[in-house]
């Protein structure tokens, strides 16, 4: 394993913890970053998947005590019960619809072209829904209805076009929905962990053949790359949000998708 495909899985693993939870689509990213420093270490996309899981292991950690305050008191407690019940319907349309639609969507959509244009024009819609906010009505993730979940679960199903962001899909289609801002951010990290965790076996299973020694040692580099961005990124993103909204990330990703798409022009 040559040193240059280390260093490569290391700021993949970087850039994968720090775009997972901010609306601005962390496989986008990967995709676009692999494509312009020609990252082809093993095993491929498989690669992209997996090393999420850090990110995802980050969520674990900050939100640590909650987690196990609900597995505890999930058979005594209603308030419990609400919490995973809305986090498993929200989960549903996308473990759904991602078994079906995966081929299509790994051998059509994984391309730089689709991530570009994806992030205009979520940059277009982010910018747009910043204006139009309904009031907050909803404000724990234990009072969400079933509906209300699974609502946007079907939203999240929205970002397995590659560039659209999942984070982005469920915070700012809550907010839509009339979830106040916290409480839509800490929604996104909890629901992340099945949605993410799912797609990880999934693709793990489909792709195992693949997975050799190197290819081991460059997902394990990703992985801890992307659990310690990840942790920054989680613990300061909802006093960020709180702040300063999700427009900066709106014209991010437009500035980001408009030079993406003068570079993959001049090819």
């Amino acid at each position: 394993m040559d040193e240059s495909t280390l260093i490569s899985a290391l700021v993949m693993g970087v850039v994968e913890g720090l775009t997972e939870f901010i609306p601005v689509s962390s496989t986008g990213h990967l995709i676009l970053l692999g494509d312009l420093i020609g990252f082809q270490g093993p095993p491929g996309r498989l690669f992209e998947v997996v090393i999420q899981l850090g990110a995802i292991l980050a969520v674990c950690v900050v939100y640590f005590q909650r987690l196990l305050h609900i597995a505890v008191t999930l058979p005594s407690s209603r308030e419990s019960r609400r919490f995973v019940l809305a986090i498993l319907l929200a989960f549903l349309p996308a473990a759904v619809i991602g078994v079906f639609a995966h081929g299509f969507i790994k051998s059509v959509l994984f391309n730089p072209h689709v991530v570009s244009v994806a992030l205009i024009v979520g940059g277009i819609a982010i910018l747009w829904i910043e204006r139009n906010l309904p009031d907050p009505r909803h404000f724990a993730v234990e009072d969400f209805s079933p509906r209300l979940a699974l609502g946007i679960g079907f939203v999240q199903t929205l970002a397995m076009i590659p560039g659209v962001s999942r984070s982005g899909a469920t915070i700012l289609g809550a907010l839509l929905m009339g979830v106040e801002r916290r409480t839509a951010a800490e929604f996104s990290f909890f629901l992340a962990i099945p949605t993410m965790l799912g797609a990880v076996v999934y693709d793990t299973y489909k792709n195992y053949s693949t997975l050799t020694s190197d290819g081991s040692l460059v997902i394990a580099i990703g992985f801890v790359a992307a659990f310690v961005a990840g942790l920054l990124v989680v613990r300061s993103l909802v006093a960020f949000v709180g702040r300063y909204g999700f427009t900066p990330f709106g014209w991010y990703r437009i500035a980001l998708g408009v030079v993406m798409l003068a570079i993959l022009s001049l090819r």
